[in-house]
């Protein structure tokens, strides 16, 4: 297991209880570097949304333990933030917490006369993803045909 994956399963071992503590569930944890510098990145997401408020609260406990458990040698920066509205969907549970749930699709080759488009996300898994279409019918894609898959923006 590389290092990078190490540090972010350890991360969410040792966090999982500061999230149940704030009623708060993972959206994804990052250990990335981007130039110099290491940053460790925490989404969360709740239902009805989150606020700078869960977020403060989140990274006040959630540093506090990783201080002390003296997880990651190297300095780094601890983020906690929110998704957003439209939230990229990687992971099978980013899928299944998004069924029923508007998205915007883009394939890397047209499909059917699309290449972007707006549906309804009904089904999804490691391989596919079934989309309701605007005309009633239903669409399943190879998941490694799609460039992007995000929730769309209701707004």
């Amino acid at each position: 297991m590389k290092a990078k994956d190490r540090i972010e399963s350890q991360a969410l071992e040792l966090l999982t209880p500061v999230l149940e503590a704030h009623d708060v569930r993972l959206w994804d944890c990052e250990y990335t570097r981007e130039g110099r510098d290491w940053y460790l990145r925490l989404t969360i997401d709740k239902d009805g949304g989150v606020t700078i408020d869960d977020c403060e609260a989140v990274s006040r406990d959630a540093n506090e333990i990783l201080d002390k458990s003296d997880l990651i040698q190297d300095a780094y920066t601890f983020e906690v933030s929110s998704p957003g509205l439209t939230r990229v969907l990687r992971r099978p549970r980013d899928f299944e917490n998004s069924i029923g749930r508007k998205v915007d699709v883009r394939l890397y080759e047209a499909k059917n006369g699309l290449k972007e488009f707006t549906a309804v996300l009904k089904r999804a898994d490691t391989e596919c993803v079934t989309l309701g279409m605007e005309d009633g019918s239903e669409q399943t894609f190879d998941r490694k045909d799609l460039a992007l898959i995000r929730l769309a923006f209701a707004g």
